[in-house]
C-alpha cells in the first residue's frame, strides 16, 4: 500500500503566491462591509438634519473633529475604490480582463483609482467651501 501524502483536501493560501489581486478582492469585501458602518453615519446625519438644529450642530461638531473627518475620509474612500472594484468584476463578468497583465493593470486602476477620486472629492469639498 503506498505512502499517504499530507496534504490540504482543497488548495489553500500557502499553496498560491500572494498577488494584487486577492488583496484587493478581500479589500473589496472589507470596504463592502465599512460601507454598511458608514450608512450609519449617513442615518445620523440624515435624522439630524429632520430633528433640528441641535442636533444637527451635534453631528456637525462630530463630523468637523479631527476623528469624524478621518472617519468620512475612510467612509469616501472606502466608496471609492468600492466603486472601482465593483467595476473591475462587473469587467470579469463580461468574460474580459482575464490575462495576467489585465488583471494586472484592472487591480492597480482600482487601487490607485479609489485613491484619486476620494483626494479629487475632498479637495473639491474644500475648494467649495464644504469642508470648514
Amino acid at each position: 500500500m503506498p505512502a499517504r501524502i499530507e496534504r490540504p483536501l482543497s488548495p489553500h493560501m500557502q499553496a498560491y503566491r500572494w498577488t494584487l489581486t486577492m488583496t484587493l478582492s478581500i479589500v473589496h469585501r472589507a470596504t463592502g462591509i465599512a460601507l454598511y458602518f458608514g450608512m450609519l453615519l449617513l442615518a445620523w446625519w440624515l435624522i439630524a438634519v429632520g430633528a433640528g438644529p441641535g442636533a444637527y450642530a451635534t453631528v456637525q461638531a462630530f463630523t468637523g473633529s479631527w476623528i469624524g473627518k478621518l472617519i468620512v475620509f475612510g467612509y469616501t474612500w472606502s466608496l471609492m475604490h468600492h466603486l472601482l472594484s465593483g467595476i473591475r468584476h462587473f469587467v470579469w463578468d463580461l468574460g474580459y480582463g482575464f490575462g495576467t497583465a489585465d488583471r494586472e493593470w484592472l487591480s492597480w486602476a482600482a487601487l490607485i483609482g479609489g485613491i484619486v477620486l476620494t483626494v479629487l472629492l475632498w479637495v473639491a469639498a474644500f475648494a467649495l467651501g464644504g469642508g470648514r
